[in-house]
Parts: C-alpha cells; structure tokens; sequence
C-alpha cells in the first residue's frame, strides 16, 4: 500500500494553558473524502487548523506528501498544496465574486482555471460581478471552496461546509466535492450533518474530547449506526 498523502499521529495542541487536542491519528490516502464527524466542542476544528499550523502550539507528527510540516511556517503551508475553507468563508465583502476568487496567489501547478470554476459552480459566474454583501450563504460557501481550487491545493480541508444552508445547496456542495473526487482530490471534511456525509465521505473518524475514538470505511457505516445514534443523535 502506498504511503497516505497526509499521516497525523500523536497529535496534541494548546490554546494557551487549554490542552485541546490529546493525540489524534489519523491518515488520508490521496484522492480519499475522510469525514471526521463529532459533536461541538469536540476538536475537530482545532485539528483542521492545527494541520493547517494556524494553530502553532503543538507536538506530535503532521507529514503531507512525504514531508514533515511540523517546522513549516504558516505562510509556506499552502505552497505545500494544503487548502483550508474555514466555516466563517472569509468572502471580502467590498470586493466582487470574480475579485474575490482571484485575490489568492496561485502557489502550485494544477490549479482549476477560471472557466472550469465557473463550470463547476454555475451560480458564481452569474454573480461574477456581484459584491460579496450581495450573495447568499450558499454562494459565500461555493466562493469560498472556489477561491481554494484556483491555488493549486491538492488537499482541501473543509470545516461545516453545509452549515446552515438550505437543503438544495447542500446537496449542490455535494455534488462538487462527487466531481472534485473524480478529478482525484483529496478533501478532509469536518461535518456534523450526517446524512450529508454518508453521501460523500469515503472514511469516518469520530472525534471525541480532543481525540479519535472510532475509525470505518463508508461500507462499514450499517454497524456503526447504534454507536453512531448515542454519539451524535444521528
């Protein structure tokens, strides 16, 4: 078997004095949809930016592509090819969509180009001109993953995708990661709407208090469903 493209293992972190994150394993095989699903305040936030190094106060292993990132300064992370789509999307709100996704700097080869963005989200290019105050959460939601295809990233870490948005574009943002896993994108996601997750997600980890608790493939999902219904009222 081929090494993970991304191998976290005894991870701890801190905010402040706060010890957050209590060992956390878990490994991500290239072109894979891992899920880590868990109630609020469990971690799986923290781990998201602790991967990312957004969070610096930490030991343990993070390898991406062969490559250990503990050392790596923040501003080298995403030149590395990891992509972090935080749940406050951070859409610039004077400037417009087209602005908006153009403003990251491309940090590696194999970026989506503008046409094959706006053909995988329809909806941004009939807003392309609409100042980011003008769009909806969903549009927010699909700007802010748009503006992370065009870097370059091979790994997409995504936190509450579907995080109060309506049904139709929850199953819109479905159907892109579907198409972004066809073009062998590898996507860590942080979700707690169930239901979405069983759709997309190849393999589950539930978080608990800081560390991994469970791990099973999608196939597996039938007898993890009383675990599952105790854990997250799913």
């Amino acid at each position: 078997m081929s090494a993970p493209l991304l191998n976290v293992g005894d991870l701890q972190a801190w905010y402040g004095e706060s010890h957050v994150l209590h060992g956390v394993n878990m490994t991500v095989a290239e072109g894979e949809t891992v899920c880590i699903l868990g109630r609020n305040g469990m971690g799986k936030t923290t781990t998201l930016r602790t991967i990312m190094g957004i969070l610096r106060k930490r030991t343990g292993r993070i390898e991406f592509a062969g490559r250990d990132m503990m050392g790596v300064p923040l501003h080298h992370t995403a030149r590395a090819g990891l992509g972090f789509v935080p749940e406050e999307r951070g859409i610039f709100a004077s400037l417009s969509v087209e602005e908006n996704l153009m403003l990251p700097p491309k940090v590696a080869e194999g970026g989506m180009s503008v046409d094959e963005i706006y053909e995988l989200f329809p909806n941004l290019r009939e807003r392309r001109n609409s100042q980011g105050t003008k769009l909806s959460g969903g549009e927010q939601q699909m700007l802010a993953m748009a503006r992370i295809l065009r870097t370059g990233a091979r790994c997409l870490l995504l936190d509450e995708p579907t995080e109060g948005l309506a049904p139709v574009i929850i199953d819109a943002i479905g159907e892109v990661l579907k198409k972004l896993k066809s073009r062998g994108m590898t996507v860590v996601l942080v979700e707690q709407n169930f239901r979405f997750a069983a759709r997309v997600a190849d393999r589950f980890y539930l978080m608990d208090h800081g560390r991994m608790t469970a791990e099973f493939p999608v196939a597996g999902l039938p007898a993890q469903m009383d675990m599952l219904h105790r854990e997250l009222g799913v």
